[in-house]
């Protein structure tokens, strides 16, 4: 790029974003917090089955997660101490099983086993949850349990699922599920301050308060070509995406976000059930609930750039809306100059064009310090995982464009485990198979065009 192009791209940036930035979203000062050095000096909060450990219980723990680990263990205490730092009071919890779930078939099968399952209750959070074949197959199983004396709530986004016809949720309600719309695009029907820009972007299931599902996938009918592929091969025209299957004590961190956002909204009162029933031990893994919220704090967008800082070896993201503010460019960038394997897998194609040359504005940049940078190949790559230094993993519904990190409600689940990190490397190198580096001496030679469409592109990135 010549320099006249970027100093004339760099002044417009500067002209335009000061007129925009009335209307944008905030995200949060990562690097303050990163240079608090107290903050390091949180001690975890570990809980397990039967209820808080003892610091000595929390010591053997770290000690046992630090066990065959290639980087240094302060690394870890650094991961750890940050996300309790920001996260409050919600513990890292022992004791869960988590599964992998890669696409459309393994997670709509996994949902409607435990639906079709359940014996007490059923809470759904959707920000699409559709009317076509895939939506009326879950409307049928849901149906089904509530005509069983199963309780079935559902919660879904005005906007997100703004096409799915009103007489699909009035079926729902007919059968005695209660039902709740997330903020109305009618500002008639809301019992909050309207707004169109604060989303309800959640994907959970908790079904009888014993086991939870979260990730990118929506129940929509955009899957729907790829639900009898299974895993066996890549299939291309699908839509790219991953969740998780969690079990154990952590599942209720994930029924009070349910719970907690009905009553925020207004809901009518829950009818009364056993929504926290007594968790036992499920598994190895140690995990923690992360949720934001567009008037409070951001801890998923801040603890991913904690993380990021911290690494030591590697650092795989896969996200289907590529536009962060500068201080997630400036950890990946700095993370390869230092040597750490920087790998990020996007899109190729976007249900969202402006969304792909943003994305694409950062690549210079990110190429020249060292990141490699993948386009997925197929139709649509819509899943957001990251998978830090073998040990830290998350995955979840937040992207990182700056409608989801300053705009929408969003849930990550962070899991620390060997195992699950080596699950989800081995699931980003399968990816890679389906994908085209981005090659730097190629990208420096790009048209005219290209370079044009990403400056639009990153002064409205705040927008997006």
């Amino acid at each position: 790029m010549s320099h006249r192009f970027k100093m004339a791209r760099s002044l417009l940036l500067i002209l335009v974003s000061a007129l925009l930035v009335t209307g944008c979203g905030t995200v949060p000062d990562a690097s303050a917090l990163l240079h608090t050095n107290p903050l390091y000096l949180v001690s975890p909060k570990f809980v397990g089955p039967n209820g808080p450990l003892t610091a000595g219980q929390a010591q053997r723990v770290m000690a046992r997660l630090q066990e065959n680990q290639q980087t240094p263990s302060n690394v870890l205490d650094r991961h750890i101490a940050f996300e309790q730092a920001i996260s409050g009071n919600v513990p890292l919890v022992l004791g869960n099983k988590v599964t992998l779930l890669e696409n459309a078939q393994a997670t709509y099968d996994a949902m409607l086993t435990a639906i079709r399952g359940a014996q007490n209750s059923i809470n759904l959070q959707m920000y699409i949850f559709s009317d076509g074949t895939v939506g009326k197959m879950f409307a049928d199983a849901l149906i089904e349990r509530q005509r069983h004396g199963v309780q079935v709530n559902i919660m879904y986004d005005g906007l997100g699922s703004l096409s799915t016809s009103s007489a699909f949720f009035d079926r729902l309600r007919d059968n005695g599920i209660a039902v709740l719309n997330y903020r109305p695009v009618d500002p008639f029907e809301t019992t909050l301050k309207w707004t169109l820009s604060h989303r309800n972007h959640r994907k959970m299931l908790v079904v009888d308060g014993r086991v939870a599902f979260t990730g990118g996938i929506n129940i929509s009918e955009v899957y729907a070509s790829g639900l009898h592929s299974g895993n066996k091969s890549v299939d291309l025209k699908a839509w790219r995406d991953t969740d998780i299957e969690v079990e154990g004590p952590v599942v209720v961190q994930f029924q009070h976000l349910f719970i907690d956002e009905w009553n925020y909204q207004h809901g009518s009162p829950l009818m009364p059930r056993d929504y926290f029933p007594k968790l036992d031990r499920k598994g190895s893994e140690i995990v923690r609930v992360v949720a934001s919220v567009p008037e409070r704090f951001n801890p998923i967008y801040v603890t991913l750039i904690s993380a990021v800082v911290s690494s030591e070896t590697n650092v795989y993201i896969t996200d289907a809306y590529f536009a962060p503010d500068h201080q997630m460019l400036h950890a990946l960038e700095h993370a390869a100059r230092r040597g750490v394997d920087v790998r990020l897998l996007v899109p190729s194609q976007s249900d969202e064009p402006l969304m792909l040359s943003a994305e694409r504005s950062h690549y210079e940049d990110l190429l020249e310090a060292g990141v490699k940078i993948y386009e997925w190949q197929g139709e649509m790559l819509h899943a957001k995982t990251a998978t830090i230094d073998g040990v830290w993993s998350t995955v979840g519904t937040s992207n990182l464009d700056w409608w989801s990190i300053a705009r929408d409600n969003e849930v990550n689940a962070i899991i620390l485990s060997h195992s699950f990190a080596d699950q989800m490397n081995e699931m980003f190198m399968k990816d890679l198979d389906s994908t085209k580096q981005v090659d730097l001496h190629e990208w420096h030679h790009r048209g005219f065009r290209e370079r044009f469409d990403e400056t639009v592109a990153e002064i409205f990135e705040p927008m997006l």
